[in-house]
């Protein structure tokens, strides 16, 4: 993988940080918008990140942690939060406060449904309670074909 250069569209992404960790967030900032799916198959991800990244742009502002994070809401859609390193104008501008266990996957995104019975039960081992879960995807499908992996976080809030 390092041999691979990067694709000028998502960064390579090193697992190690973020696999088996505890992080704690007091207002972390990030836009919030809706993505439409079937059966939690997106229709409109492609376009609602480029509205966004459109916005953040224009308010020289950056996503400095290349973390959108999505809120699996119901089969119908989700909620995309955009990591953001100020609050941008025209934008559903969101703070999120809490602490998360969380959990680095690799796989086709087919397997979230075990990937989240997974962590639940990696939370439960830590004695805790899983109250919310965001799911990280880390590169596109096209990024993830080039590197040879496609790598998902879980933020378990506990």
């Amino acid at each position: 993988m390092d041999e691979i250069k990067d694709t000028g569209c998502c960064p390579k992404f090193n697992p190690e940080p973020w696999d088996n960790k505890e992080i704690n967030w007091q207002n972390k900032l990030f836009i919030k918008d809706s993505v439409k799916s079937f059966f939690h198959i997106p229709f409109n991800f492609g376009s609602v990140v480029k509205r966004n990244m459109n916005k953040i742009e224009s308010a020289g502002a950056d996503n400095p942690d290349n973390m959108m994070l999505s809120d699996e809401k119901s089969l119908w859609g989700s909620d995309l939060y955009i990591s953001v390193s100020k609050e941008i104008p025209g934008a559903n501008n969101q703070k999120i406060s809490g602490t998360f266990l969380t959990k680095v996957f690799e796989g086709s995104f087919q397997n979230c449904g075990k990937w989240i019975k997974e962590m639940d039960l990696y939370v439960k081992s830590k004695g805790k309670e899983t109250k919310k879960i965001y799911m990280w995807y880390t590169t596109c499908p096209k990024c993830a074909k080039i590197y040879g992996k496609n790598y998902v976080v879980i933020f378990a809030m506990i």
